[in-house]
């Protein structure tokens, strides 16, 4: 057994206690032979993706932080008011479906915080121009209510109007999209639009049509679709002004656009590649299971046009991987997913503490998957659109431990860093306003100082962001897997071992070591292994044993070797 601890490490006599039992058999290096010459031109990893290096922390842009109240337009809306539009629940609960004063200045404010954590890419829900009063028709939202629009407002962006203008309520004097992506660039961190395309604001069952609603407005003004307050059955072929719409209702009372359109396609990718102009950096796709994926290949056809590569990823709200992996397919646009099946493995995991780590093997796929690569994903454990995750600080740290060592590229949704309303669903509390008084306490939490060790080892690791994984042990509260990069050269291995109890647990691993000097990333130890490991972790804790160097067990060659079949060339 060899340890070596850095200079200036911070050790608990528990964790001193436990690389006591680090097991080593064998001198300290891997004799040389004629086989790991072969085996070093072998190629291992998930993903060249370069999107997979980020780390995205998602925005719903006005319920952050307001830093300029002279964008929130208290009075607009007339009889139909927009502003701070409260529902109010039992015991003094509250949600809230009007404009609150969130916007871009409060996130360029707070970059240095976002950034802190370990995130790279900041997801902002969408900019364009919304109607300016809450919408009559529908049927009344209520505290707890679930696909009722009736009083709501475009708060949340996705009932666009025009697709190329900004919302007022975001933007102030000279800080526009264009200002804010280039600032926040400046910052390190990266811009992910939110884009819908399947939808427009809701359309119909006004008493009396109101302005902006079931309308869509052209880059210079021109009014291009109208559904006149009309059901959608009633819609007129032969009107120009409906022609931009399908016939039939899909979600709600929203005015459904006309994939069959050509107009359509063209709107919005004249529309989208305009934002990439102004600084957006990838798109996440709102709904985009609601249009054919005939629709989504030309448009992802037409965007990677002008701009090679350009990362999406779609939410298709979904559990089943099968339904949802056919948006990956390059013959379907090669549009990457929101992993919905992991995200609900992750909360039936993290929220149940008799749960066991073996119930999320199944979710990655990692031998045989209907994804183009899996590896690609975005997971996530919870969003705007479902209730939050219903953990305690320990599930939030264990979740986070797994989200960011585990394959995909990880979305914390804003609050989560703190367990902000955990539980709650849309209006119930999930998308409350957060504001500048928690960001300032927030790193007194002790998720969000666990977030923050866990997001920076993963941005200091390619192995962690584009390794395979292979897994090696998954019992009820603890499990043991690899992530392996070897590739052009950069060769990195990181074994991760992961403890969800309560209290300290004892991993034991007897096959499938690569011998070799290891560095614990979590407190910069060094570890020595040749066969064998017995390492204790910690209650609710987390290691990183990193290893520079290529593969030369000849067993774990081999099982990695099959891993990579999976994975596209």
């Amino acid at each position: 057994m060899t340890i070596i601890k850095p200079k200036h490490a911070k050790l608990s006599l528990l964790n001193s206690a436990i690389l006591s039992s680090l097991l080593l058999s064998g001198c300290n290096s891997t004799p040389a032979n004629p086989q790991n010459k072969a085996e070093s031109n072998l190629s291992f990893y998930g993903t060249s993706e370069p999107f997979a290096s980020e780390a995205v922390y998602f925005v719903m842009t006005d319920r952050f932080v307001d830093a300029d109240p002279s964008n929130n337009y208290e009075t607009q809306g007339g009889k139909f008011p927009t502003f701070n539009r409260e529902l109010k629940g039992e015991d003094g609960k509250v949600a809230n479906v009007g404009y609150i004063g969130g916007d871009y200045k409060g996130i360029y404010q707070n970059a240095d915080y976002i950034k802190s954590l370990g995130f790279s890419s900041v997801w902002l829900t969408p900019i364009v121009d919304n109607p300016d009063q809450n919408f009559s028709g529908g049927e009344e939202i209520t505290y707890g209510g679930m696909f009722k629009d009736g009083g709501k407002t475009g708060y949340h962006g996705y009932w666009g109007v025009n697709f190329f203008e900004e919302d007022e309520h975001l933007y102030s004097d000279n800080f526009k999209f264009k200002q804010y992506s280039a600032a926040m660039r400046s910052k390190g961190l990266k811009t992910v639009l939110d884009i819908v395309a399947n939808h427009g604001s809701p359309a119909y069952t006004m008493p009396e049509d109101q302005a902006k609603f079931g309308e869509i407005y052209d880059q210079d003004g021109s009014l291009i679709a109208d559904h006149q307050n009309l059901h959608p059955t009633k819609l007129d072929p032969n009107n120009s002004l409906h022609q931009f719409y399908r016939n039939e209702p899909d979600l709600a009372q929203l005015s459904d656009t006309n994939f069959e359109n050509p107009a359509v396609l063209d709107y919005f990718t004249r529309a989208y590649l305009y934002w990439i102009e102004q600084g957006a950096d990838a798109f996440r796709i709102d709904t985009i299971r609601h249009m054919p994926h005939e629709f989504w290949k030309a448009f992802a056809d037409n965007i990677r046009a002008k701009h090679p590569d350009f990362f999406m990823f779609g939410e298709s709200f979904v559990y089943e991987a099968d339904f949802i992996a056919e948006h990956t397919l390059p013959e379907n646009g090669k549009v990457s997913v929101l992993d919905f099946p992991g995200q609900k493995a992750m909360t039936q995991v993290f929220e149940n503490k008799d749960s066991s780590f073996a119930e999320l093997e199944s979710y990655l796929y990692l031998q045989q998957s209907p994804y183009h690569n899996p590896y690609d994903l975005m997971t996530f454990y919870d969003n705007h659109d479902m209730a939050r995750m219903n953990a305690d600080t320990q599930g939030f740290i264990n979740a986070n431990n797994w989200l960011f060592t585990s394959r995909g590229i990880p979305v914390v949704y804003y609050g989560s860093e703190i367990g902000f309303m955990a539980g709650t669903k849309e209006h119930e509390g999930n998308r409350n306003y957060f504001g500048q008084q928690r960001i300032d306490s927030a790193m007194s939490n002790p998720i969000a100082q666990a977030l923050k060790t866990i997001a920076h080892v993963r941005a200091e690791h390619v192995a962690l962001q584009k390794g395979l994984q292979l897994n090696i042990d998954f019992a009820k509260d603890t499990a043991a897997f690899y992530r392996v990069y070897q590739k052009d050269g950069v060769n990195q291995t990181a074994l991760v071992l992961l403890n969800k109890a309560n209290q300290a647990k004892t991993i034991e691993l007897t096959n499938l070591i690569q011998p070799g000097s290891y560095t614990n990333a979590i407190n910069g130890e060094t570890i020595k292994l040749a066969d064998k490991l017995s390492y204790q972790l910690d209650a609710n804790g987390v290691a990183v044993l990193i290893l520079d160097g290529v593969i030369t067990q000849p067993e774990l060659i081999a099982q990695l070797k099959e891993l990579q079949q999976v994975v596209p060339e």
